[in-house]
């Protein structure tokens, strides 16, 4: 798209946001999510539903870039605005399949300048990890960042492993290592995910959970215990809260 199409596009998402803001909404969100961004009050399926028309439009990958880093960086009294760094999101998410390997880097920049979960745990699940699923070569670019001193780039290295799982093509391997990388960490939401990925994979692999969990109770954190052994069998589960309280 040339600079003026891309003008375009953005006014009209954003005038189509705005047509359904809630104000009253827009002063909860911002105190729920504990953000410093602008907010409007339009509820995530109403900002997909208007970032996927405006997707849907775009048939190749620079097209799909050119949208997403206006959104991302569109700003309201120069400070950005929540709904429209969604509509980045879900931009990148429904065009997926045009992104090249090359594209995580643009990722790693976005997750960077998130810092909130509501932005990063979307770019890591249905980008990142799209990405990499699909070119598995690039499942390196996840080690440099499981070490990386942002908590966040450390949370999207875990989450990126959830497409595979869901899958049947769990990296087993390589969650260990993270997760043993991480299991001592202090930072809630490393242990959130850390469990968040067990708990998806013990769907389909209840016995290497199990077995990974065992072997670290004296070190896995409750947070990370709790959402670990959510979905196991009932049996398991028992044996292994047991074993928890006893350490």
């Amino acid at each position: 798209m040339t600079p003026t199409q891309v003008a375009v596009v953005l006014e009209r998402v954003e005038a189509e946001l705005r047509a359904q803001a809630d104000p009253v909404r827009a002063v909860q969100e911002k105190r729920y999510l504990k953000s410093d961004l602008a907010h409007i009050g339009v509820p995530v399926p109403a900002i997909r539903k208007v970032a996927v028309a405006a997707a849907r439009a775009q048939q190749d990958r620079a097209g799909i870039l050119a949208l997403a880093e206006p959104l991302w960086t569109a700003a309201e009294d120069g400070t950005p605005v929540h709904e429209l760094r969604v509509a980045a999101i879900e931009v990148l998410i429904r065009r997926v399949r045009l992104l090249e390997p090359a594209d995580l880097r643009v990722v790693e920049r976005l997750v960077r300048d998130s810092r909130s979960w509501v932005y990063v745990d979307a770019l890591a699940d249905k980008v990142a990890g799209a990405l990499v699923l699909r070119t598995p070569a690039q499942v390196t670019a996840l080690d440099r960042w499981a070490a990386d001193p942002c908590f966040w780039i450390r949370r999207t290295a875990l989450l990126a492993l959830l497409p595979g799982i869901r899958t049947g093509d769990a990296d087993l391997a390589r969650l260990s290592r993270y997760g043993d990388m991480m299991i001592g960490e202090r930072e809630f939401f490393i242990r959130k995910a850390l469990g968040w990925v067990l708990r998806e994979l013990s769907k389909r692999d209840p016995a290497w959970v199990r077995a990974w969990v065992a072997e670290r109770i004296p070190v896995i954190s409750g947070v990370t215990f709790r959402e670990a052994v959510r979905r196991l069998p009932e049996p398991d589960r028992e044996v292994l809260d047991a074993a928890y309280r006893a350490r």
